[in-house]
């Protein structure tokens, strides 16, 4: 059973209809969730969390309804939020207790707990300092911290990377792949950086106007993608072009001797070399590559999916 699943889910806010018929399962260890601003992101979270009622249709983690079970969802989520909501003249490890009670532990377990936390992020020699004083990048991790404390089987994180240098963002995505490689957490990691999706999740949720524009695994769907080679040439390009279109590629020439290739995946470079010399071209620089998340969330914001069901691209 997956732990995140849509059902037909719509969400109106203030008269608007936010989330517009989602359906579909989240089966993978991390998830990221994108689209643009206004796409819905912020409110699924929500409601997965049981702050938003569904209109109509239903979300359920694992297996329990967002509405009638969230108690019970909420023992088993951790929550980092994008703000910062701190108790500042608390010190780390007090604040991180404090928040493993509300979460239904034991005083002790709870102080036990904040304790491992704090050292698991890299907080362990500033836990007794107030969170007041902590910088931004420790505030991040407080809040990783705070959310992994009491043992959840799903971490929501919104935004994680927000506003750090890039040693405090390397330290994050280092945490959230470590996490991930041991398994026993799902991650659902909602950020507007594409990078930030590439290193930590194997799915991908994308959102446009309150629909699912794409729901894919990330390495199938590279794997499942063309194959883009670029080339730097000398001789006649227009007769090397012109005998892999035969082949069934794509060609594209360009001043320079540049050409742009998509070509199926039972042409490989050999094969190229093979025509270039029948053809009396010289090919002196060749770079291939696969579809970025960039490319696979350009094509979801291009594609108008029906009523927000799921979409392979």
């Amino acid at each position: 059973m997956s732990d995140i699943e849509f059902e037909g889910l719509h969400v109106r806010l203030g008269g608007r209809t936010v989330l517009n018929g989602l359906t579909g399962e989240l089966r993978g260890k991390a998830i990221g969730l994108l689209g643009p601003n206004g796409a819905g992101k912020s409110t699924l979270i929500n409601t997965l969390l049981g702050f938003h009622v569904p209109s109509q249709g239903s979300a359920r983690v694992f297996g329990l309804d967002t509405q009638r079970d969230r108690a019970r969802i909420r023992q088993g989520v951790g929550y980092m939020p994008e703000n910062d909501s701190f108790i500042g003249n608390m010190t780390g490890v007090r604040f991180v207790r404090y928040m493993a009670e509300l979460a239904g532990l034991p005083a002790a377990e709870a102080l036990e707990r904040a304790h491992e936390a704090l050292f698991y992020v890299g907080l362990g020699e500033v836990r007794y300092r107030k969170v007041n004083t902590y910088s931004l990048g420790m505030k991040q991790l407080i809040k990783l911290a705070q959310a992994l404390a009491h043992g959840p089987r799903l971490l929501i994180l919104d935004e994680p990377t927000n506003g750090l240098d890039p040693l405090a963002r390397q330290r994050m995505i280092q945490t959230l792949q470590a996490i991930r490689k041991e398994g026993s957490i799902q991650l659902l990691i909602s950020s507007h950086l594409l990078r930030d999706i590439d290193q930590t999740c194997d799915e991908v949720l994308i959102l446009k106007d309150g629909r699912i524009a794409a729901l894919c695994d990330i390495e199938q769907e590279r794997r499942s993608q063309r194959n883009f080679i670029e080339l730097e040439a000398a001789g006649p390009t227009e007769a090397f072009c012109e005998t892999l279109r035969s082949l069934g590629c794509e060609c594209a020439s360009f001043a320079g001797g540049r050409i742009k290739l998509v070509v199926p995946d039972r042409i490989g470079s050999r094969d190229l070399y093979v025509v270039a010399s029948q053809t009396g071209m010289q090919i002196r620089r060749m770079q291939r590559r696969r579809d970025s998340l960039e490319d696979i969330f350009m094509r979801a914001m291009e594609a108008e999916p029906a009523r927000g069901e799921l979409v392979h691209l």
